[in-house]
């Protein structure tokens, strides 16, 4: 076994030894530190006090596991300690901008006489390719070979420079197009549980860790991997090394307790969470599931709810190992030595799951699943949670401009997507999905032409056991044909939509919705023509499509008529328990797993794209796709922005604004003026792919930010799409050239918002795209947790507004300004900051806000000016001090 060596462990770190198959293995022994104190803490805490122990040293490590320990007394606490992951996993669209920011920096060191080779990740970075895949061919058996050969055209640039990567940086592996969805792969090949590495001259064993440059990371705290999500500048200063710095964690414990009922899944319990947890607020806190009720669970089930973390708001949605877990690792093709060494390690370090446990929470909740139904959640929200029988209710306030009474209805399905990582891993969703199509196509049930339909994996084995059971087939013929695996739809690469459903959109006849079973449904995320769309389980998603009005009432009106006359119900479709478990025994192959997985990785299109191994990339100066960012640069102007100033408010938003409203993923409109810029350069206006795949071209993101229809800046409430109004001239115009006009004049700007900043994926360039627009601070009632650290990251300082306060109460007018009081040497963690609002007419208020900054090397990276330029200088550092060179 080739095991990755790891720097020794501290001297006096308490460790012990056991068995497995004859092979002796060392550990931390958190318990013989914490003593009786260790069963009552969360295990999620367990997990931190061991990797502390195991990563720390001396008195900083005794502090740290003190405070842990100390954290029984109140449930909380102040105290910060280091979080060093294992692994790191990446997306293509996050990986890119990442590693552009490397390559970036590795020109400046070499302008600046270091060695461009020295900066290289000195953890293991995986980077999935899954979110550039649209769906261009959809209801057709060629469909998934179609959109592959599509998306490969269109990325070849890109993903030409990802290979450059995987060669030029050592330790940067890549997993190709078709492999499937990052999260799935992490499920399926990645994760291990419980690691074994050499350290000392001995084994050791150690919980497998990382983070995640995708806040959906957590669903791999389904099977008791500690894993969450963090932006990509966060995750950069982790690749090199840097730990996680972070307060101890408040944790919500979820007691679970029953069974859910017949007919009821692992999506309906996961939107039961989002909406509970939404509900109390659990911004930046840990959750961890405990009671009876967990092991009821599969941990299929445990990983959808999991998964769903960001949408309620939490850093984490743990569940601890258990035999569900090495039940799934046995599923998936696991070795069973390396499954006993998980079962062996959790038991003997206090990390298995005891159902009878009551570990103490900062608060805990109590969900009943007994009493869980059938649900969907939306129009606009993951968090509106309705009954499956209620979305004609949630519509109502949704009425077409014009309703034309033709044959279809006022709310038509136009996507009916089976998509995402959450709700595709599981395969016995994918299983009920199939069987409700089987049970379709045998009454001859069929889908209206204006429907947009998609059937997208996580995972190449999906195809394998769908096949196997004989319901891909079954799906096929009502129009859910594979159309690859990727996240396609749920990241807003949909495609387009069906020319009826367009018409109808221009006519203004018909107010269409998607129904997915994604993630997320804010209004654009789905695709930039629709603002409505639910969030349900992939066999409702299938009902949904028979039935073509997304208002149809489904507990009570049929799905369809079939073509004898016959009603056919929702009951007359839905799954037994039974006939799904049936499915999953005539589908399962264990072998498939790994098969699958390497069949995948040999891309032929992928191994055939042009790649260098230099170390430092050949820049294209003609590229739409790749450019040299200017932030990563050691120039003073990219250095800190805290002082005392004055600015103008660029922006004045209101309450949830995502980053997908900052900074939007979905289709390149054409009729955009990020569309002209990039045909202005020799693009093709018809084939302009998404604005994901343009993340590593600075120039086409910064035109982006805020490019979203629904999107209202208060500032100029009548402004078009992405534009706000340049108070000294008192012009409108797009944000971008407000922005420069600013700069050109020595202006300062800064960003007004509402509650839960931020919300939604974990993208950098949502900040990235501020700091390029020369904001300084972000005023906002709440942010959401990645971004505000990615703001952070960028060295722009996120302030909170006191109770009370907010964009629509502070009712800020074109002429007032914003004196805010930031001075390097006043900034400390959780402080306060003077802010003055200069009225146009005369006068001025002042508050206090509070810096939204949790730790003491977040203020560092703020009076650094973020992230790139804290690894700049201390690269640089590092080899003035090995070449006795002065710092440039």
């Amino acid at each position: 076994m080739n095991l990755p060596p790891v720097s020794p462990a501290p001297r006096s770190a308490p460790t012990a030894t056991f068995e497995v198959h004859g092979r002796t293995y060392r550990h931390i022994d958190i318990g013989a530190r914490l003593g009786p104190a260790l069963q009552r803490l969360p295990v999620v805490l367990r997990l931190l006090a061991e990797n502390v122990a195991r990563n720390m040293d001396g008195n900083e490590r005794e502090e740290a596991i003190a405070a842990i320990a100390g954290w029984l007394e109140t449930g909380t606490s102040e105290a910060e300690i280091e979080f060093q992951p294992g692994r790191v996993l990446m997306h293509d669209t996050t990986s890119t901008p990442a590693l552009v920011d490397i390559a970036a920096m590795r020109d400046a060191l070499a302008e600046a006489g270091a060695d461009p080779s020295s900066l290289r990740p000195t953890l293991p970075v995986d980077v999935s390719v899954d979110h550039s895949l649209a769906v261009e061919a959809f209801a057709r058996g060629d469909a998934a070979a179609e959109n592959l050969r599509i998306e490969c055209r269109r990325n070849a640039e890109r993903y030409g420079f990802l290979r450059w990567a995987s060669r030029a940086l050592h330790g940067v592996r890549i997993h190709p197009p078709g492999t499937g969805i990052m999260h799935t792969i992490n499920l399926e090949q990645l994760a291990t549980v419980v690691t074994a590495i050499e350290r000392d001259g001995e084994t050791w064993a150690v919980p497998d860790t990382l983070i995640g440059t995708d806040s959906h990371t957590p669903m791999i705290n389904g099977i008791g991997v500690l894993g969450w999500g963090v932006g990509g500048l966060e995750a950069q200063t982790v690749m090199f090394g840097l730990p996680v710095m972070q307060r101890i964690p408040d944790v919500i414990g979820v007691r679970l307790t029953h069974a859910l009922p017949p007919g009821t899944l692992a999506t309906d319990l996961a939107l039961t969470v989002t909406q509970r947890l939404r509900a109390i607020g659990v911004s930046g806190e840990f959750v961890e599931f405990f009671g009876p009720g967990v092991s009821t669970l599969s941990a299929g089930d445990r990983a959808v709810v999991a998964n769903m973390a960001p949408e309620y708001g939490a850093t984490t949605g743990f569940f601890p190992v258990d035999a569900r877990t090495l039940d799934y690792l046995r599923t998936t093709g696991r070795d069973s030595g390396h499954i006993a060494l998980v079962q062996a390690y959790a038991r003997r370090t206090g990390l298995w799951f005891d159902a009878d446990a009551a570990p103490r929470y900062t608060r805990t909740i109590d969900i009943d699943l007994s009493t869980v139904g059938m649900h969907v959640a939306g129009p606009r929200r993951p968090q509106d949670l309705l009954a499956f029988g209620d979305t004609a209710r949630a519509l109502a306030a949704f009425p077409p401009d014009r309703p034309s009474g033709d044959a279809m209805p006022p709310h038509p399905v136009a996507i009916a997507a089976i998509t995402s990582c959450t709700n595709t891993s599981d395969p016995a969703l994918l299983m009920a999905a199939g069987i409700v199509a089987r049970k379709a196509r045998a009454r001859g049930l069929t889908v209206a032409p204006w429907i947009k339909t998609s059937l997208a994996p996580g995972s190449p084995a999906a195809s394998r056991y769908l096949e196997r059971s004989g319901l891909r087939d079954d799906l096929a013929a009502v129009g859910f044909d594979i159309v690859g695996f990727g996240c396609t739809t749920c990241i807003g690469n949909a495609g387009p939509l069906t020319p009826a459903m367009r018409d109808a959109i221009a006519q203004g006849s018909a107010r269409p919705v998607a129904m997915l079973s994604g993630n997320r449904n804010f209004p654009g995320r789905i695709h930039p023509d629709l603002d409505l769309a639910f969030i349900m389980s992939p066999p409702l998603v299938i009902a949904f499509a028979l039935a073509g009005d997304a208002a149809r009432d489904l507990r009570l009106e049929p799905v369809q008529t079939a073509a004898d006359g016959t009603p056919v119900f929702l009951a007359d479709l839905w799954p037994t328990r039974e006939e799904i478990a049936a499915a999953l025994a005539a589908g399962a192959n264990a072998a498939d797993y790994a098969t699958a997985f390497a069949e995948a990785s040999r891309n032929p299109a992928w191994a055939a794209l042009p790649a260098t191994d230099a170390p430092r990339y050949p820049w294209r100066e003609a590229s739409t796709t790749l450019r040299r960012p200017p932030f990563a640069a050691t120039d003073a102007q990219w250095g800190s922005q805290l002082g005392d100033y004055t600015a103008w408010p660029l922006l004045v938003l209101g309450d949830d604004v995502t980053t997908d409203h900052i900074s939007p993923a979905s289709a390149i409109p054409k009729d955009s003026f990020v569309a002209d810029f990039l045909v202005s350069r020799g693009d093709d206006r018809d084939d302009l792919n998404v604005f994901a795949s343009r993340r590593g071209n600075w120039e086409v993101m910064m035109r982006a930010a805020f490019y979203n229809r629904t999107l209202v800046n208060l500032l100029q409430p009548d402004a078009p799409t992405a534009h706000t109004v340049h108070v000294p001239s008192a012009a409108v115009m797009p944000i971008f050239e407000a922005a420069q006009r600013y700069r050109q004049d020595g202006d300062a700007v800064v960003l007004v918002a509402g509650a839960r900043y931020g919300t939604g994926s974990s993208r950098d360039w949502a900040a990235k795209g501020q700091r390029l627009l020369g904001v300084r601070a972000v005023l906002a009632t709440s942010f959401e947790r990645i971004h505000r650290s990615n703001l952070i990251g960028m060295g722009i300082l996120p302030l909170r507004m006191p109770d009370g306060i907010d964009p629509h109460t502070l009712a800020i007018r074109p002429g007032d300004r914003l004196h805010v009081r930031a001075e390097p040497d006043m900034l400390v963690p959780r402080g306060t900051i003077p802010v003055r609002i200069e009225r146009a007419g005369g006068g001025a208020e002042t508050f206090h806000a509070i810096a939204a900054v949790e730790t003491r090397r977040e203020v560092e990276l703020l009076r650094h000016g973020g992230v790139i330029p804290s690894i700049l200088q201390k690269t640089l550092a590092q080899h003035a001090s090995s070449a006795s060179l002065p710092l440039p």
